[in-house]
């Protein structure tokens, strides 16, 4: 994922955290290099939205959340108790600009972005958003996330109906005059629900390569996050893209 740091450009980082996946002696020394330049958000203890979507609403619903590198936003949805599914996509743009390539370069409009599928009569939209707002990113980062930076990398819902739009701004609101971050939240409200899936290979990334350390660093302490909050929403099985096609 792209990096604002200047110790190494997109590429030649991506090709050490290749390289350094695949060596024991070496990962270590990669981890701490990585680390130097940042670190993973850490999960923040939240109210539980004081507005949210009644329990009785027809299944499946739809939720769109856009919180940085969509690995790590997919992985954490993927461990919560009635999710149905959860897709890595793009959101924000048009049709034609849904490529991972493109969307990188910052210019397409898009958001790297999670569909979630789920069971309202398991988990609300609320819990949802409290989750996300938790454990899945920081709010309060402006057009990056960690070592991402972009507005590819903003924090952002894409409501799907006027009712979610509604109670994803009472919540902001609400957790602004909690004051229970330091900064003011900058997550963007967006009423065009477009979702775009992202290629196969980003689909279920965080499960299938836990050692990377880009996943190591960044997105397994947000699973762990999850686990320690909302140890009664956590499931130990994700709900995998891959699996559910087979």
């Amino acid at each position: 994922m792209k990096t604002s740091a200047p110790l190494l450009s997109l590429p030649s980082r991506r090709s050490l955290l290749q390289t350094l996946a695949g060596s024991s002696v070496l990962l270590g020394a990669g981890l701490l290099l990585i680390k130097r330049a940042h670190s993973a958000e850490e999960a923040v203890r939240i109210p539980a939205p004081a507005q949210d979507l009644p329990a009785g609403a027809p299944a499946p619903q739809r939720a769109i959340f856009a919180g940085g590198c969509f690995w790590g936003v997919q992985g954490v949805f993927q461990h919560v108790k009635g999710v149905q599914r959860a897709v890595s996509g793009y959101s924000g743009g048009t049709a034609s600009t849904a490529a991972y390539e493109l969307v990188s370069r910052g210019t397409t409009n898009h958001a790297e972005s999670v569909e979630v599928t789920f069971d309202p009569a398991q988990v609300s939209y609320g819990t949802l958003l409290q989750i996300f707002f938790s454990v899945a990113h920081d709010p309060t980062q402006l057009n990056r996330q960690g070592p991402d930076t972009g507005t590819q990398y903003r924090s952002a819902i894409f409501a799907s109906n006027p009712a979610q739009l509604k109670v994803a701004q009472a919540y902001v609101a609400q957790l602004n005059a909690a004051r229970v971050y330091p900064k003011a939240i900058v997550t963007r409200l967006e009423d065009k629900p477009s979702f775009f899936p992202a290629e196969m290979s980003h689909q279920d990334y965080m499960t299938e390569n836990p050692r990377n350390p880009y996943i190591a660093i960044n997105d397994l302490p947000k699973v762990e996050g999850l686990k320690r909050l909302f140890p009664d929403r956590y499931r130990s099985d994700p709900v995998l893209v891959k699996k559910a096609r087979t």
